[in-house]
């Protein structure tokens, strides 16, 4: 009875998303346990103008849920000896990556996936075909100045690209790609970067991101896939044949571009809830999820109180220090995961280890504007979990 009294709960809540969203938005959400999805629903067209309603097996660009999966990556390269988390980067890149302000203190990977390389949002992390990483991080914009690398947590996409490009300089192989190899092909993931790497028949069920309105902010692929599937070069054209791997990690989004469906991001959170055996050694899934930073009221930008415990691409929720609002489902149960927001979408993946359950969503056409819930998330997702916890 409680069963199905939370599955009706939930298709309501679906609808007064739905609503919300003009009748534009979708959402999907997937509950889970170690081996094997407990619910699953979806609302709305995943492709309006074609009127196909959306499934849990089509894919989306699910933001910075990618973060999480890109971590993957680097610790199963880290589980083969190919990379160090505690290594100068700079001695992968072939070139000194440094905080022109803290010019003596050497940037890790460990830094970088904990978002504490003292990188920023002041300078754009979509680099185009033909850019370079060396070149952005130039920029003085790019670095905090105030704070030097491993004293202060300030979330940026722009460490994602860096990521990227030391995988890439390590193996010699493009980062979708690779991406593909070590995470999607192994967990058998219709999934990929940017639409590279995924078959035909997942491009074709794409989900069209769209404003309330209707307006495309992304992946009206029409059965299609992208003519250029990176940001071009500056003359509009798109070779990559002459890509050199390790020079521009920011091609194929590595910070929110992963495509994937509701069904494939809860086999993510089941290899969480499996502590990662069969897919990383213990020591690396300890390292990505015990929280490196933790808010103490100084040492970190929290925005408004969202972020206030992280690993390595790992946050944790319901920290309870002072000032966080760090608990969309609101009852203060400790969970590991990764949020999501990009082009109107919302999305989240969260496991609570100590219940052995995870779950796994995302919600379109959720406006930059929409009313904020209790905690730092919106209003919609909290509902949303709140029906299924």
């Amino acid at each position: 009875m409680m069963k199905q009294f939370a599955l009706m709960l939930c298709v309501f809540v679906l609808t007064f998303v739905h609503a919300l969203a003009g009748g534009f938005g979708t959402s999907a959400i997937v509950t889970f346990k170690a081996r094997g999805v407990l619910t699953a629903s979806t609302k709305g067209m995943a492709d309006p103008f074609a009127k196909r309603s959306l499934t849990i097996n089509d894919p989306v660009r699910i933001a910075s849920v990618s973060k999480l999966v890109v971590a993957f990556g680097v610790m199963r390269l880290v589980d083969r000896g190919t990379l160090n988390l505690d290594r100068d980067v700079s001695d992968y890149l072939g070139w000194r990556f440094r905080n022109p302000a803290f010019p003596d203190t050497p940037i890790a990977l460990r830094l970088l996936l904990s978002h504490q390389s003292s990188l920023t949002y002041n300078v754009d992390y979509v680099i185009p075909l033909g850019g370079t990483v060396q070149a952005s991080v130039a920029d003085s914009k790019a670095w905090d100045g105030a704070h030097p690398p491993g004293t202060y947590f300030r979330y940026a996409n722009l460490n994602f690209p860096i990521i990227a490009s030391v995988m890439e300089a390590v193996t010699r192989e493009r980062f979708d790609v690779l991406m593909a190899r070590l995470v999607f092909k192994p967990l058998k993931l219709d999934a990929c970067f940017n639409w590279t790497t995924c078959s035909d028949e997942s491009a074709a069920r794409a989900v069209v991101l769209t404003d309330g309105v209707g307006t495309v902010r992304r992946d009206h692929l029409q059965g299609k896939r992208p003519a250029c599937p990176t940001l071009p070069a500056a003359d509009g054209s798109c070779d990559l044949s002459n890509y050199k791997p390790g020079t521009n990690g920011a091609l194929f989004s590595p910070q929110g571009g992963l495509r994937i469906s509701a069904r494939g991001l809860a086999t993510i959170g089941q290899i969480l809830l499996r502590r990662g055996r069969g897919f990383l050694k213990p020591a690396s899934f300890k390292a990505m999820v015990t929280p490196l930073w933790r808010y103490d009221g100084t040492n970190g930008d929290i925005e408004d109180g969202f972020w206030c415990s992280y690993g390595l691409a790992v946050q944790a929720l319901a920290s309870g220090a002072t000032g966080c609002k760090d608990d969309p489902f609101g009852d203060g149960r400790r969970r590991i995961g990764h949020p999501g927001e990009a082009y109107g979408l919302r999305s989240g993946l969260w496991v609570d280890p100590a219940r052995g359950t995870g779950t796994a969503y995302f919600i379109t056409a959720v406006a930059d504007d929409a009313p904020q819930g209790r905690s730092a998330f919106k209003a919609v997702e909290e509902a949303l979990l709140q029906a299924r916890k």
